[in-house]
């Protein structure tokens, strides 16, 4: 697997926060899920070196609290829409007024915010991510929540744990996480049927943490569901994941 350098900009609250860059071309700026980082999600299975491989410029974002951007344990360092904001401000310090944008799971929440706020990329991909994930962004906080504060008391083989070991894997700041956690705000109907680029919603064929792709998809203008391989942890580590992105965002290019 490639190792990227790392690149730094400061989000509107003057916090430090990391992105790291591959391929030449079109830009697309692909966000990393909650836990996870950008070299996890992105670039360990292949993901991002499919979509760069399509004549792509692939940025990829560490979020606030993960990877190597700044971890801050106070909550004003966490308020509403946090990450869309950040994400704002890698496309200002970028100075893209021409790209692609998606992510998964939380950073396909943090595309959908982005989206309903203005943000006006020529494809988007929500991956990892379903409708109730999107209405109620706080609907899986009691689960995250249990585990960050019960740290060590889990079984290895049961979700907590396993959630668990991911996130001690990825160097994930807990203390961060919990922060995080409020920060997310829900995308009610209205906005997402005002969203009017092709959106490709990706989940794996046994992913319905977050409610159906389906569903979601639906309820976007040009919504197109797939299915890959894999539940909501092991799809990012399918080829096809990385696959169907690249085909969905080559095709605006063609």
């Amino acid at each position: 697997m490639p190792d990227l350098p790392v690149h730094y900009f400061r989000g509107h609250d003057g916090t430090q926060l990391a992105y790291r860059e591959m391929g030449q071309g079109r830009p697309v700026i692909l966000i990393h899920g909650y836990f996870s980082n950008a070299t996890v999600n992105w670039v360990n299975y292949g993901n991002a070196a499919a979509v760069a491989a399509r004549g792509f410029h692939v940025i990829l974002p560490d979020l606030r609290g993960h990877g190597d951007s700044a971890k801050p344990h106070e909550a004003a360092a966490y308020p509403p829409d946090i990450l869309a904001d950040d994400g704002f401000a890698l496309i200002e310090h970028l100075g893209l007024t021409s790209y692609a944008l998606g992510g998964y799971s939380l950073g396909a929440r943090t595309t959908i915010r982005m989206l309903a706020r203005g943000a006006a990329p020529s494809r988007a991909v929500i991956a990892g991510m379903g409708l109730d994930g999107v209405l109620d962004a706080s609907g899986r906080n009691a689960h995250f929540r249990r585990i960050l504060t019960q740290l060590g008391t889990f079984d290895r083989r049961s979700p907590e744990g396993k959630a668990e070991a991911f996130l001690k894997s990825t160097g994930a700041d807990p203390a961060a996480m919990l922060q995080l956690l409020d920060s997310g705000v829900d995308t009610p109907p209205d906005a997402l049927a005002k969203i009017g680029m092709p959106v490709l919603v990706v989940a794996g064929t046994e992913d319905d943490d977050n409610g159906s792709a389906e569903a979601l998809a639906a309820a976007l203008p040009r919504g197109q569901a797939v299915r890959v391989p894999g539940n909501h942890m092991s799809a990012v580590a399918q080829p096809q994941l990385g696959r169907v992105i690249a085909g969905f965002l080559g095709e605006g290019a063609s």
